[in-house]
């Protein structure tokens, strides 16, 4: 670990100095150390305020920025700084990148390309299965599926990475070791284990509302480019999408009904220029060729079909007429609840739960909370 370390978690606690003030004092001073070391008199002639000058010489700050990598030692996390060379080197091309990242799970996966997807907190059937299914086939293809652990859509995208068994990244609002909302503890557990967990915020951080926009730079800044699934008008989905503008990432939007709230987002950022996305290949074929070569066999380049796309058709044509009945009766953009899905198929309700249960073990379906159903798309 770098002896610098201490040096950039005591500046990020100096008051009234920001991310973009220390950047500039680095850039001053060459290092976070030489910028401790310097006189009164350098620190104020580099165009810090003077109480901030007058902090960083009485060496405020140091003591708890060495308590702090203690204490992230024994929460079994990696602490990088800006001027680390595992320091994500897109993610450093931002202006306003952070000084920190605590990061839990394999580090190496920041550098990885990767696309982000995000969403609603409260997305409908029809959101959910196309945010799991766009991360699914995106993670096959070796992208690290960046998003932010919330609610709907962002639990969505990282559980289809990992069902995929690729890579995925959890950009918290909170602390590292402060797991929210608590119902992800498990989903949390299951990234770093396959990924990484990554906040810029110190240790014991709660997830308070102003630090969701603020991490939002990161999800944008760790990718190639953002998918939106579903947002409404006001949904911070929306401010990662304008963030990944400004640092001059690809924007994509999933198309959605023009009388769903929720639909208003994408919808608005198709009309705006954001490409219009319904499968995998519509987010790759945006990157540079060197990026796809990487990313893309050249018989499946040019093809341009789903990874497992195949087999899901194979698989279809030789249902038993039980699985038939029950598959034609459910649908990819709402939920069916078990009893309906007996009452349409006019099947006996025993064999029903077998067929479902076939179906979903074959990838075909999923089943939601409260045996509710729906066709995988």
């Amino acid at each position: 670990m770098s002896e610098s370390i201490p040096f950039w978690l005591a500046l990020t606690r100096i008051e009234g100095l920001g991310i973009r003030g220390c950047h500039k004092l680095i850039e001053h001073f060459g290092s976070p150390q030489a910028a401790y070391m310097a006189s009164l008199t350098e620190l104020e002639s580099c165009g810090v305020p003077a109480r901030v000058a007058q902090a960083i010489f009485a060496q405020a700050c140091l003591k708890e920025g060495e308590k702090e990598l203690q204490e992230a030692a024994k929460a079994d996390c990696q602490v990088i700084a800006f001027d680390s060379e595992e320091y994500p080197p897109l993610l450093k091309q931002i202006p306003d990148a952070p000084l920190l990242l605590y990061v839990r799970g394999d580090a190496k996966v920041l550098s990885q390309y990767a696309v982000a997807v995000v969403g609603s907190r409260r997305p409908s059937a029809y959101g959910s299965s196309v945010a799991h299914r766009l991360a699914h086939d995106l993670a096959q293809r070796q992208l690290v599926v960046v998003s932010g652990l919330a609610r709907g859509v962002d639990s969505a995208a990282h559980r289809g990475a990992l069902e995929a068994k690729g890579k995925t990244v959890a950009v918290l609002g909170s602390g590292i070791d402060v797991i929210y909302p608590r119902e992800n503890k498990k989903l949390a557990g299951e990234i770093e284990k396959s990924g990484a967990m990554i906040s810029e915020f110190p240790l014991g951080t709660g997830p308070t509302p102003q630090n969701f926009p603020i991490r939002n730079r990161i999800i944008s800044g760790l990718s190639l480019g953002v998918v939106v699934v579903e947002a409404a008008e006001y949904s911070g989905s929306l401010i990662t999408a304008r963030l990944a503008l400004e640092q001059n990432r690809e924007v994509f939007a999933v198309p959605g009904n023009i009388t769903s709230a929720q639909s208003f987002g994408p919808n608005h950022l198709i009309k705006q220029g954001a490409k219009l996305v319904d499968q995998w290949m519509d987010v790759i074929e945006e990157f540079p060729s060197e990026v796809r070569m990487q990313l893309l066999p050249p018989a499946e380049a040019a093809e341009g079909e789903p990874m497992g796309a195949q087999a899901g058709t194979l698989f279809e044509a030789s249902l038993t007429p039980d699985q038939k009945a029950v598959f034609e009766v459910l649908r990819a953009d709402q939920t069916s609840f078990v009893d309906d899905v007996v009452s349409a198929a006019r099947v006996p309700h025993p064999r029903v739960l077998a067929a479902l249960l076939e179906l979903e073990m074959n990838g075909l379906i999923r089943q939601l909370p409260g045996k509710n159903f729906i066709r995988k798309l």
